[in-house]
C-alpha cells in the first residue's frame, strides 16, 4: 500500500498521502489500532476526509505524539552496539554479563517504557533526570502493533536513558527509563508496507548551535525481526488498544558524552521523516 502519514495535532488528526493532505473526521488512533485491518480502516477514513492546507495545519512548532491509549514498550540489546554500550555502563556494578547473555538468548529484553501522558511529540522537550549524571538519547524505529498483534505501521522513537542510574544496578532499569519526558514519538504514524532491510537511522545532537554528536546505523544490523519482537511482546499479554514498540538502538554516543539542558536531538529514519526535540531537566 502507499505510505500514509497520520499527524496528531491539538486541532485534530491529519493525513498526508501521495494524493494530498487531508483532515480526518471522527478519527481515533484507538480505533485504528483495534481494527483487524488497519490499512483498510485508514483507507475508509480517507474516503470521508476533507482536503486541508498542510502549512496551516502543521504550522505550530509542536506536534502531539501519534498515540492515544496505546502502551509504549521498548526492546533492548537488539543491536551489537547497544549490547556493547549496556555492558560498558554496567561493568562497574558487575552486571555486564547479563547484557551479553540477553543478546545471545532466544528471549529478548522487553520493558515498559511510557504511558501516553509521559510521551512527547515532535519539537516538544524531552527530559533528563536531575539525579542522573550520564544521559543519552536512543534513536529507535518504533513499531505500531494492532490489538491483534500484527505490525501495521511505524514511527520514530527517542528512548531517553539514564545510563548512570541503570549502570549502578540493572534493577534500577525502570527509574533509568520511565519518567516524565523520557520518550518522544513522531512526527507522524506511518501506515505502510514493511520497511526495507537496511533502512537508515541517523542521530544528530546539537549543542549551542554546533554539532556535538552524529552517528548512524541501519535496520540490517538488528539481530531480531520485527514480527519476532511483536510476538514476544504479545506472548501471555493482551493489548486491547494495541501497542507501540521501540526496537532498540544501534547508535550510542561514547561514554564521555552526556546530554545537557538546551541540547537539541534530531533523529531521521528513511521513509519516516525527522523527529526533533530539545532537552530539559525533568
Amino acid at each position: 500500500m502507499q505510505a500514509t502519514e497520520i499527524f496528531n495535532t491539538a486541532s485534530g488528526r491529519f493525513a498526508r498521502t501521495a494524493g494530498g493532505f487531508f483532515r480526518l473526521r471522527d478519527f481515533s488512533f484507538d480505533t485504528l489500532f483495534q481494527s483487524p485491518d488497519p490499512a483498510a480502516h485508514l483507507e475508509a477514513a480517507l474516503g470521508d476526509a476533507m482536503p486541508a492546507e498542510e502549512s496551516s495545519a502543521l504550522a505550530g512548532d509542536v506536534l502531539l505524539p501519534p498515540v492515544e491509549s496505546q502502551e509504549i514498550w521498548a526492546a533492548g540489546v537488539t543491536y551489537f552496539r547497544s549490547r556493547s554500550a549496556r555492558m560498558e555502563e554496567a561493568e562497574q556494578a558487575g552486571g555486564d554479563i547479563f547484557y551479553d547473555k540477553v543478546y545471545e538468548a532466544e528471549r529478548p529484553e522487553l520493558f515498559f517504557k511510557a504511558t501516553p501522558a509521559r510521551a512527547r511529540g515532535h519539537r516538544a522537550p524531552v527530559c533528563i533526570r536531575p539525579d542522573s549524571s550520564w544521559d543519552v538519547p536512543e534513536p529507535e524505529l518504533t513499531l505500531a502493533i494492532g490489538a491483534n498483534g500484527r505490525v501495521f505501521g511505524y514511527t520514530i522513537g527517542n528512548d531517553m536513558s539514564s545510563r548512570s542510574i541503570e549502570g549502578e544496578n540493572p534493577l534500577y532499569l525502570p527509574q533509568a527509563k520511565v519518567y516524565d519526558g523520557s520518550c518522544a514519538l513522531g512526527p507522524a504514524l506511518v501506515v505502510r508496507d514493511p520497511l526495507d532491510s537496511g533502512t537508515r537511522i541517523r542521530l544528530e545532537i546539537d549543542r549551542e548551535g554546533q554539532a556535538a554528536f552524529s552517528g548512524e546505523t541501519d535496520t540490517g544490523q538488528i539481530k531480531r525481526g520485527f514480527d519476532e519482537l511483536a510476538g514476544w511482546l504479545y506472548r501471555s499479554n493482551s493489548f486491547p488498544h494495541g501497542a507501540l514498540l521501540m526496537t532498540g538502538t544501534g547508535v550510542v554516543p561514547d561514554s564521555d558524552f552526556t546530554l545537557k539542558p538546551g541540547d537539541v536531538v534530531r533523529i531521521r529514519i528513511d521513509g519516516l521523516g525527522e523527529l526533533e526535540n530539545p532537552v530539559e531537566l525533568a
